[in-house]
């Protein structure tokens, strides 16, 4: 069997297949929880985590499991991690734990993660399961925390309010006052301006992917029009 390279993972995770702007799955979270950069983060991280654990044991069983019960199986997997997750947060983060709520024990009916460990973590040895699962996590991640970020400037002209939920005391001093607003656009923290946001990202990446499939076109007729001329003498 032909495993993908590591660059067409990378190249699929952050870009070409991305879970969130192209593949479109977990827009329940992606919409609900990214109206501050700090909610974003720790989301993205706890499906990061989520999704690195549960391909890593999917790949580790895929030869013990019978096809029969498979997907109970790998159900069974994620909600183990994502209790380790919610345990974790607890910990050291409740706050941000409250803030997520039910968000966080919804990972568990995330497309993407059951979608990866179907899909590739049951077909694939270890090291291109775990590096698929931590592609696919950061590539999600990635958007969460752009749309967060863009959703919180917009809306409150800051950017990285209260990380100390996530990251300590010290964390608090973070906040970045970008710009003075007396009247924010405050669509854009609510849930409206998901969608808005959103939209615009999906947008902005099917242009840039338009562009670039025109230019590589453009290439290959420049290409495919030269002519070679043969000189020599013709006795």
């Amino acid at each position: 069997m032909n495993h993908p390279s590591y660059r067409q993972l990378t190249l699929n995770g952050l870009w070409k297949n991305n879970p969130a702007l192209v593949q479109l799955l977990g827009l329940c979270p992606l919409l609900a929880v990214t109206a501050s950069t700090v909610n974003a983060l720790g989301l993205a991280a706890a499906t990061l985590f989520v999704l690195v654990v549960s391909n890593t044991v999917v790949s580790m069983i895929r030869n013990i499991v019978s096809e029969t019960i498979r997907l109970p199986v790998f159900v069974m997997i994620i909600a183990a991690a994502v209790t380790i997750t919610e345990l974790l947060m607890q910990a050291f983060s409740y706050e941000l734990y409250q803030i997520l709520g039910i968000f966080l024990p919804l990972i568990t009916t995330n497309c993407i993660i059951l979608g990866r460990a179907d899909a590739f973590a049951r077909k694939n040895p270890l090291p291109a399961a775990v590096y698929d699962g931590f592609i696919m996590g950061m590539g999600f991640g990635l958007v969460l925390v752009l749309l967060g970020a863009i959703r919180e400037l917009l809306g409150t002209g800051a950017l990285f309010a209260d990380m100390q939920l996530l990251f300590g005391p010290d964390a608090a001093a973070w906040r970045w006052e970008i710009f003075a607003v007396d009247f924010p656009f405050l669509v854009a923290i609510l849930p409206p301006g998901a969608f808005l946001v959103t939209g615009c990202l999906i947008a902005l990446k099917n242009q840039i992917d338009l562009s670039i499939s025109r230019k590589a076109q453009t290439e290959v007729k420049a290409v495919g029009s030269k002519r070679v001329r043969v000189t020599g003498t013709v006795s």
